[in-house]
């Protein structure tokens, strides 16, 4: 199979594998006062510097169960109105709606069909008193760079604190320095699933999401995993050492791509302001469901892993103004790291092929 999805999560690195692999033997829980305790807990905090080098300086890694979870914490105990972007992620959205059922101020921004956020209209929208902006550093669905740098100054002059979602950037694009809360997971840079961390600026305090031992600063309550730690900072130790080269890589392979497609495509979302490694496009009276059946030896999505099942057009696509004729006609091929260019161009020819095949059947 080639795979092709790299939005939903990533192959595991080896060198994550192998950090992994020996606290599977070593069981102690690192919050133990014992000596095999106090060595899973030094692990611990190894993977914390290794993962906390990728972020910006003045700020303390809380490690969560994934990045779902830190958004939670990051969003839940805010006191005061929210604003932030049609095309966050659900983790944002759905807790943001939770918030304005509890009573809370909920303003959501649209962007343009490029998928940026348009500064002027939130410099506008921030002369509300404001708690927090939330805004998505690398969209999942289109792979579009919001301006993040600006966001948080914007954010900053209002008296607001920052959020930014850097799930998908987090080890391909350089974390700006601006956010006072930053969430990242591993999974999506070659490490294991089931774990990720809220960066917390220094100065800022965050309400606790889970109650109990009083782990992770007192911020987390729960048993932290060595073993899925371990799998995170060695991830995080990659991504820094093979940014450039996969930034190489993730450019060959997104001009192959679109050369490969040939002109009856439409790449939804900017084209500059991306991590290339996303290539979400459309064609005219394409029959997505059908094109996934019939490359089942590709594995590429509709869009948001997320959202996959629910029937509905993607809310990303419909935010740049799609309509649900032109969402659905849509589909996302995520590549990386481990992705070679002779995948990418048979791939591609596979589903021009295929999705030429539907046009002239049904004419």
């Amino acid at each position: 199979m080639i795979y092709l999805d790299y939005q939903a999560t990533t192959p595991l690195a080896p060198e994550a594998k192998a950090a992994m692999l020996p606290w599977l033997d070593k069981f102690a829980n690192p919050h133990s006062p014992s000596r095999a305790g106090r060595e899973a807990a030094a692990a611990i905090e190894h993977a914390r510097g290794q993962v906390a080098a990728l972020l910006p300086e003045g700020g303390q890694v809380i490690f969560t169960s994934g990045a779902t979870e830190a958004l939670n914490m990051a969003i839940g105990g805010v006191k005061g109105r929210i604003v932030t972007l049609a095309t966050e992620h659900a983790a944002v959205l759905d807790t943001a709606e939770w918030l304005r059922g509890e009573g809370h101020d909920i303003d959501v921004l649209p962007v343009g069909p490029d998928g940026l956020v348009d500064l002027d209209r939130l410099r506008s929208a921030l002369r509300q008193p404001t708690a927090l902006v939330a805004a998505m550093l690398v969209n999942n669905e289109i792979g579009v760079v919001q301006p993040i740098t600006e966001i948080a100054r914007l954010a900053h002059d209002a008296g607001a604190r920052m959020l930014c979602d850097a799930v998908q950037g987090f080890g391909r694009l350089p974390i700006p320095d601006g956010p006072d809360l930053i969430a990242v997971s591993a999974h999506k840079i070659h490490g294991p699933k089931g774990i990720g961390a809220l960066w917390v600026r220094q100065g800022v305090d965050v309400a606790p999401l889970l109650h109990g031992g009083g782990q992770e600063r007192g911020m987390r309550s729960g048993t932290l995993s060595p073993m899925l730690c371990a799998g995170f900072g060695a991830a995080a130790v990659v991504a820094a050492e093979q940014r450039e080269a996969d930034r190489a890589h993730v450019e060959q392979l997104w001009h192959a791509a679109l050369d490969t497609l040939g002109p009856d495509w439409i790449v939804n979302g900017s084209t500059e302001h991306r991590y290339r490694g996303n290539l979400n496009v459309r064609r005219e009276g394409l029959d997505t469901a059908r094109l996934l059946s019939d490359c089942r030896q590709i594995a590429f999505s509709l869009g948001s892993a997320c959202a996959s099942g629910s029937g509905r057009p993607s809310h990303v696509l419909r935010a740049l103004g799609l309509s649900d004729r032109e969402a659905r006609q849509s589909i996302r091929l995520g590549f990386g790291r481990y992705t070679a260019l002779d995948e990418i161009t048979e791939a591609c020819t596979l589903i021009r092929r295929t999705a030429e095949d539907q046009q002239r059947f049904a004419a």
